[in-house]
C-alpha cells in the first residue's frame, strides 16, 4: 500500500489571484507529492494516517474531548501574548481537542513551520509536536500530529462545521460535499483560528492555523474554532521557525469534558 504523505494543506484551487500564488500553495502543500528522499523513521502518527478515520470508519465525536462553552487560551510567542477565545458552543469537538492539547502541554516549544504572506496575507500555521525537537529535519515539519500516550495511537478529529441556523454541526464532510447551502457560522475572518488537515476531512489532529486576513474561500471547508482577541499584532510579526514558548488555558478549563 502506498503511504499517504500527510502534509497538512490548505486548498490549492481556491486562490485565483495569480499563477505565483498557485505555485506557492502547490509546492508547500501538495498532499500527494513528495518532499525528497529521507531515511527518517516513520512516526506512529504518519503510520496512523494510512488508516485515518476519514478513509475508513470516522471516529464518533462522543469519543473525543468536548468543550461546552468558551475557553481562553494564551500563547506566548517571542515573549508576547496572543489571546485566543475558543468557541466550544459552535465547535465543541474541535475546540475540546485544542483545549485538551493545550492543557497537556503539547504546544509548548513547537514552531510555526508555515508562514504565507506573499503575494497576499494568508496564514501562519503551527502545532506539529515534532517541531519541539530541534534536530528534526525541516522537510518533515508539518507532517506530525498528536499521538495519545495512553493508547499510543494518533488522535484524529472529525471535520466539524456548524451551518448558520442549524442546531448541530455537520461532521465528516465539507458543507459543499454535504449538500449544505448555508454558510458556516464560524467564518475565516482575520484572526480566525482553525484546524489544518490532509485532504481527508477527518484527519485533523494538532496542527492549527491563524488567518492573517479574511479568507472566505476557506469557509465551509475547514473547521474554525476560535478567534484571536488580543495580540494580532504579534501574529502579524510571526516568522517561520518562531516558537510557541508556552500555551496555557487562562479560563474555561472547567468547561472541558473528557
Amino acid at each position: 500500500m502506498r503511504r499517504l504523505n500527510p502534509i497538512y494543506w490548505l486548498p490549492k484551487g481556491v486562490w485565483v489571484l495569480t499563477v505565483l500564488i498557485m505555485g506557492l500553495l502547490i509546492s508547500c502543500s501538495n498532499p500527494s507529492g513528495t518532499q525528497g528522499a529521507d531515511n527518517t523513521q516513520v512516526s506512529a502518527y504518519e503510520k496512523g494516517l494510512e488508516t485515518v478515520p476519514g478513509a475508513e470508519a470516522p471516529i464518533s465525536p462522543t469519543q473525543l474531548p468536548q468543550l461546552q462553552g468558551e475557553a481562553i487560551i494564551v500563547l506566548q510567542v517571542q515573549g508576547q501574548p496572543i489571546t485566543i477565545a475558543v468557541n466550544g458552543t459552535d465547535a465543541p469537538v474541535t475546540a475540546g481537542n485544542f483545549v485538551d492539547l493545550v492543557d497537556r502541554g503539547i504546544y509548548d516549544g513547537t514552531t510555526f513551520h508555515r508562514v504565507v504572506r506573499q503575494p497576499e496575507p494568508f496564514v501562519v500555521q503551527g502545532g506539529d509536536p515534532q517541531s519541539q525537537d530541534p534536530n528534526i529535519p525541516t522537510n518533515r515539519l508539518g507532517t506530525g500530529g498528536f499521538v495519545d500516550p495512553d493508547t499510543e495511537r494518533p488522535r484524529y478529529v472529525p471535520l466539524e462545521i456548524l451551518p448558520e441556523g442549524a442546531d448541530q454541526p455537520t461532521y465528516g464532510k465539507t458543507l459543499k460535499s454535504a449538500g449544505v447551502t448555508q454558510p458556516p457560522k464560524l467564518k475565516h475572518a482575520r484572526g480566525a483560528v482553525a484546524m489544518a488537515r490532509s485532504p481527508l476531512p477527518d484527519s485533523a489532529s494538532s496542527q492549527f492555523y491563524i488567518a492573517l486576513s479574511d479568507l472566505p474561500m476557506l469557509d465551509g471547508d475547514y473547521a474554525v474554532f476560535g478567534l484571536v482577541t488580543d495580540g494580532m499584532e504579534t501574529v502579524d510579526q510571526i516568522q517561520q521557525g518562531d516558537r510557541i514558548d508556552s500555551a496555557k488555558v487562562l479560563k474555561g478549563l472547567e468547561n472541558l469534558n473528557q
